[in-house]
C-alpha cells in the first residue's frame, strides 16, 4: 500500500503538517495552485513573552498568480525574521543545537521565490532534524488534467497512491465517493490529542510554528508529534 499526501507548501508550518509528512510514503508539494493570501503560505506564528507573534514574508496581496510563481522581491525580511526568532528562543533549551541550520537558511541564503523557500525549510526540518524518510515530489513534475478535485485525483492516480491522507479542512470540497471510484482509500487526518510540551511562554498553544517545538524539546520533538500515539499500544 502506498500512502500519499498532497499539500501546498507553508512557511515554517506547525507540527501537524509534519505529522502528515511522517505518515506518508510520498509527500507531493502542490504549489501550482492559486496563491491564497491571509493564509499559512507566507506567514506563521511563534511564541513570545507578549503572546503569539506573526512572522510574515512580504509578497503582496495579489491572488492572480500561482503559489509557485510568488516572488519575494526584497530580502530585508530575512534578517528581521531571524532576529525575532533568535531573540525569543535564544534561551530555549535546544536553540543552540539547531542555530546554524536555521541561521544558514535565513542569513546564509537569499530567497526570491516563496515556494522554493517553503519547500527547502520543510524538507530540511523533515530530513535533517526529524529524521523522516518520506519521499518528496512536486506536482509540477506531472502533466495534470482537470480542475479542482478532478485534478487532485489525476495527481494521486499518477503517483500510484492506494491510500490518500487529507487534512480535515478538505471535507468542504472532497467527495469521498470520487476516491472510492478509483480504488484509493481516503483517510481524514485527526489532529486531536497532541500532548503539551514545555513551552517557554504561557498560556500553552499548539497552533504555532514547528520552530517552537524544536527549540523547546529538541530530539524529543518526534515523540510530541507522532511517537505519543504508540504509548499503551
Amino acid at each position: 500500500m502506498k500512502t500519499v499526501v498532497v499539500l501546498q507548501s507553508n512557511y515554517i508550518p506547525w507540527k501537524g503538517y509534519f505529522d502528515l509528512i511522517h505518515e506518508a510514503d510520498l509527500f507531493v508539494f502542490y504549489d501550482d495552485l492559486q496563491y491564497t493570501k491571509n493564509d499559512w503560505r507566507n506567514r506563521n506564528r511563534i511564541k513570545t513573552l507578549q503572546g503569539s507573534e506573526w512572522l510574515t514574508i512580504p509578497v503582496g496581496g495579489s491572488t492572480d498568480r500561482l503559489m509557485c510563481d510568488v516572488e519575494i522581491k526584497k530580502s530585508i525580511w530575512q534578517a528581521k525574521h531571524w532576529k525575532t526568532i533568535e531573540q525569543n528562543y535564544v534561551k530555549a533549551p535546544y536553540f543552540a543545537r539547531y542555530r546554524e541550520l536555521f541561521r544558514d537558511a535565513y542569513v546564509g541564503r537569499q530567497w526570491s521565490n516563496l515556494s522554493e523557500l517553503n519547500q527547502y525549510l520543510i524538507c530540511m526540518i523533515s530530513k535533517d532534524i526529524l529524521n523522516i524518510s518520506t519521499e518528496f515530489q512536486d506536482s509540477r513534475d506531472y502533466d495534470l488534467s482537470g480542475k479542482k478535485l478532478d485534478r487532485l485525483l489525476d495527481l494521486v492516480s499518477k503517483v500510484g497512491a492506494s491510500r490518500y491522507i487529507s487534512g480535515p479542512a478538505a471535507k468542504d470540497y472532497i467527495d469521498p465517493l470520487c476516491f472510492s471510484a478509483v480504488d484509493i482509500e481516503l483517510v481524514w487526518k485527526d489532529y486531536t490529542g497532541y500532548p503539551e510540551y514545555p513551552q517557554r511562554f504561557q498560556p500553552f498553544e499548539h497552533g504555532v510554528s514547528i520552530l517552537d517545538l524544536l527549540f523547546n524539546v529538541g530530539p524529543d520533538a518526534a515523540w510530541y508529534i507522532w511517537g505519543w500515539r504508540d504509548v499503551g499500544r
